[in-house]
């Protein structure tokens, strides 16, 4: 039986923005609520926040998210109050994916199981159903990637290794398939569900899953702290599609495991928090060789360094922050 709770708190673009890159503790539930922000009305900067919750929240963590939006919290302070209201018995993920329209990215068209697939040449279709994770390829960091994959693939970039870190759905890992057909593909995300849904979606669309050439090996891992990732690397094409918080904390733990030369896509960052993110990945050993402008959702390309000379070597957790549940991606 399902027990989500969900509190929705009126904010403004700059507070939606804030939250993303929030590091609140939430220590005071366990798992972590799962927070989207979204826009209701463009023109008078009105956005919304809703937070869902396994199990009723206390008066405790209501208070914590409040706090995180400051004109919320003045309100509370000249006497609102704000409730968590109980779900009713669906997957709100999946309620919160309904009515979705296709997508063109590149060569690759999205869509769900109620749009039927595009008839044309050199058009790739994936089938992506509403469902338990993100990464339909409806979001503009999702859609960003798929047309970075597409542009790689056309300019004649070839790669043997991909890892998708925060897979999602699996809907980059298998685009990057197709491209690359040859190749070794990981798909991973910190998140159970995600790794479920990315195997309903490869026997869904014909991606045959496993670890020999060809086929996509899926793991449930923390970054890049899990045995296969580890056995597997070097990597020469590396995807991160997840948020701006985690990236930064990757980014010693992904020059690990990518051999010199490797192209890193990163997405999940917001335009505002571009310069965090490169600046971060450069202290690792990589150089932006592009960044490619999606409305607010930028998609960085970046490589890394060749090394030359000794170096202090630096450890890397191969860990994030990130809980498990709060979706690893778009």
């Amino acid at each position: 039986m399902n027990d989500s709770w969900k509190l929705t708190l009126p904010c403004n673009r700059a507070e939606a923005e804030a939250v993303t890159n929030d590091l609140l503790d939430w220590s005071m539930t366990d798992p972590a609520p799962t927070i989207v922000t979204s826009e209701i009305d463009e023109a008078k900067d009105i956005w919304q926040l809703d937070a869902y919750f396994d199990g009723k929240p206390s008066t405790k963590a209501v208070q914590a998210i409040v706090n995180l939006l400051p004109g919320a919290a003045k309100k509370v302070a000249k006497g609102h109050r704000y409730k968590a209201e109980r779900l009713p018995d669906d997957d709100w993920v999946t309620m919160s994916q309904q009515g979705l329209e296709p997508v063109r990215a590149g060569r690759f068209h999205v869509h769900t199981p109620d749009d039927a697939p595009v008839n044309e040449p050199g058009v790739v279709n994936f089938r992506i159903g509403a469902g338990r994770a993100f990464g339909t390829g409806h979001h503009e960091t999702t859609a960003g990637c798929l047309a970075m994959l597409d542009r790689l693939r056309r300019e004649g970039r070839r790669y043997g290794n991909v890892i998708d870190i925060g897979t999602g759905t699996g809907l980059l890992a298998f685009a990057a398939r197709h491209l690359w057909p040859r190749a070794y593909f990981t798909a991973s995300d910190i998140d159970p569900v995600s790794i479920d849904v990315t195997a309903a979606n490869g026997a869904d669309n014909a991606v045959p899953l496993g670890r020999m050439q060809g086929k996509v090996a899926l793991a449930v891992a923390n970054g890049t702290a899990h045995p296969l990732i580890i056995n597997r690397a070097p990597y020469d094409l590396i995807i991160a599609n997840i948020l701006a918080g985690p990236l930064i904390e990757l980014a010693s733990s992904v020059a690990a495991i990518a051999e010199d030369g490797a192209t890193v896509l990163l997405a999940g960052l917001l335009e505002t928090q571009q310069d965090a993110v490169v600046a971060a990945w450069r202290r690792a050993g990589f150089r932006l060789e592009r960044a490619a402008p999606n409305g607010d959702w930028p998609t960085l390309h970046l490589v890394k360094r060749p090394r030359s000379g000794w170096r202090r070597p630096t450890r890397a957790s191969g860990h994030t922050a990130q809980p498990p549940g709060d979706f690893g991606s778009w």
